[in-house]
């Protein structure tokens, strides 16, 4: 049940600090963040120029097609409606 589930440390405000969160004030914090962030970022494998290119390329032609679709269903839409709309309302 939910009972059972143990809660996360830290997960409030007033609770103990998670493990591996330095203790002290808010700059002490924010500088232990940061550090976080560059240890991550030197994991991350970034993509090759090759890569990048083939991707935006990728990008823009679906854009473009999606936007060819949507020119085409509301240039088809309209003319159906200027059809029958005054024929909804004509007696």
């Amino acid at each position: 049940m939910a009972v059972d589930v143990a809660k996360p440390q830290g997960s409030t405000r007033g609770g103990p600090p998670a493990a591996g969160v330095p203790a002290g004030n808010w700059w002490t914090r924010l500088v232990a963040f940061y550090r976080g962030v560059m240890a991550e970022m030197k994991k991350v494998t970034w993509p090759d120029f090759p890569q990048v290119r083939s991707a935006t390329i990728a990008i823009i032609i679906f854009v473009l097609i999606l936007g060819l679709f949507i020119t085409l269903m509301d240039t088809a839409l309209q003319a159906i409606l200027v059809r029958l709309l005054p024929s909804l309302f004509a007696r």
